[in-house]
């Protein structure tokens, strides 16, 4: 074959890969800056890790040049058919709190770090085998993200690390052009009850006004275990612990009438009584009632900063026992995954750490002392997005003390929404894995013995649920 014809079969065979590329992604493959990028991004193994079909990548994309402000992710495919799979970001929340300690390595990602060995073990139940999984660590001063400008880690609150994470998305997306067309969730827990409802409403309030080629597919929100309005978390955090025997009497009726949750300033007889009420998750974990805690002195689990400014729940936060970490079932497996992310292989592998942050990666951040602003509720935003007809589901593990199922119910009753179908029953295989509410417009899910992190404790549920959620199918009724 002469040059000319080998040019030109070269020429055909290309034009009929990207037509093909463009026809079942909807878009066509990088190409460029955002292929020499995703190339630069990509995770060949990390130490100790099991082989796997699905690619992943990693490494910072910089929100704001002047000063030097840098978000770190953690992308992986979806395990079959990534070209025909919807994105899912997930948020934990902190504020302060890694959502690749958290989410990534010991909840929903693939990989969970072992006791005593460099080895990860695969998560039968990483979500995903449902959707391309984007796990983002945010604001900057959390994990391996970063900033130059000193000043910023005192400018922090809800509306940076939203505008950030709005940037981040813009950016992530010319960088991975082929997911650009992809419907595009937010899922995540915790704190993340502010930063998923926040971002999810910049994203729509910015759809108006930025050009097409910017514009992001946004379909939903999930959120679980999630702070959504000071007074009824607060109230439900207190109802909960009596009803779960968790506190006595007098320390419950003490704080009912010493505590005004309505009112972001409690008053010194207030804060006495609260202090009591938390003693006892002193001695048991707040966030999974009838779960162990981790006895292993070597444990830096226990107490993180206290955050000073308008962190909320704004009664609650003043108490340094509302700053504790959570665990998982393993209640020592944050241990582990501690050790691993300070690896210097493992960071060299994830692209990580690369301006030489003086500090080790942690699960929640130490360098963040500081919250300037977090509104008392979510709940008019919410309510917002479920009249733009933006999917919204609301989760809740019911052995949370943290933010426990009793706090979730209040919070969405006080939304006001017609109920379409009352407490029902939904299954996973033969058992009743949890209760359904069905609202004009959001959907509530109990997980029956599932604490504050709930694919920890439920990850066969777990999976079932965002299955569900992004097929926005309801979970099945009836045993199968």
């Amino acid at each position: 074959m002469n040059t000319s014809r080998a040019c030109s079969f070269l020429l055909i065979i290309s034009t009929t890969i990207l037509r093909w590329s463009v026809a079942v992604s909807g878009q066509p493959p990088p190409t460029g800056r955002a292929l020499l990028e995703q190339n630069a991004d990509r995770v060949i193994r990390l130490p100790g890790q099991p082989l796997v079909s699905f690619k992943q990548y990693a490494g910072y994309v910089t929100v704001n040049e002047s000063h030097g402000r840098a978000l770190f992710y953690w992308f992986f495919e979806a395990e079959k058919s990534p070209e025909k799979k919807p994105l899912l970001l997930w948020l934990n929340g902190g504020p302060g709190c890694s959502s690749i300690g958290y989410g990534g390595m010991e909840e929903l990602g693939p990989f969970v770090a072992q006791k005593g060995t460099s080895n990860l073990r695969l998560n039968n139940y990483a979500w995903n085998k449902a959707a391309n999984l984007l796990f983002l660590e945010s604001p900057v001063g959390v994990g391996f993200s970063y900033t130059n400008t000193s000043s910023d880690i005192k400018q922090l609150g809800d509306k940076v690390t939203a505008q950030d994470s709005f940037t981040f998305l813009l950016k992530w997306f010319k960088r991975f052009p082929q997911y650009k067309s992809h419907d595009f969730y937010i899922a995540g827990e915790s704190y993340a009850g502010h930063y998923i409802p926040q971002l999810a409403n910049l994203i729509i309030n910015k759809s108006k006004t930025i050009s097409d080629q910017d514009t992001i597919n946004f379909k939903g929100i999930m959120m679980g275990n999630a702070l959504l309005d000071d007074a009824t978390d607060q109230t439900g955090m207190i109802d909960y612990a009596w009803d779960h025997a968790v506190i006595s009497d007098r320390v419950y009726n003490t704080v009912k009438t010493k505590c005004n949750f309505s009112d972001s300033k409690s008053s010194n007889a207030c804060d006495a009584a609260l202090n009591e009420y938390f003693d006892v998750y002193k001695i048991i974990d707040m966030y999974s009632l009838y779960a162990p805690s981790c006895v292993d002195t070597t444990s830096n689990s226990s107490q993180r900063t206290h955050m000073r400014g308008k962190v909320s729940p704004h009664t609650f936060s003043k108490n340094k026992a509302w700053h504790v970490k959570p665990t998982g079932y393993d209640p020592c497996q944050t241990q582990y995954t501690d050790s691993y992310m300070n690896k210097p292989t493992v960071q060299a592998a994830l692209h990580a750490n690369t301006t030489k942050i003086p500090y080790p990666w942690s699960h929640c951040s130490d360098a963040i002392t500081y919250w300037n602003d977090a509104p008392d509720s979510m709940l008019p935003i919410i309510k917002k997005l479920v009249s733009e007809g933006i999917r919204v589901w609301v989760f809740s593990g019911d052995t949370d003390g943290r933010i426990p199922v009793t706090s979730t119910r209040l919070s969405l009753r006080k939304l006001g929404l017609n109920i379409v179908k009352d407490w029902s029953p939904w299954y996973s295989k033969s058992q009743v894995g949890g209760w359904t509410i069905a609202y004009d417009g959001l959907m509530f899910v109990t997980i029956r013995g599932a604490g504050h992190q709930v694919p920890t404790f439920k990850p066969k549920e777990a999976l079932q649920l965002i299955k569900h959620f992004l097929s926005n199918k309801k979970l099945p009724p009836k045993p199968f």
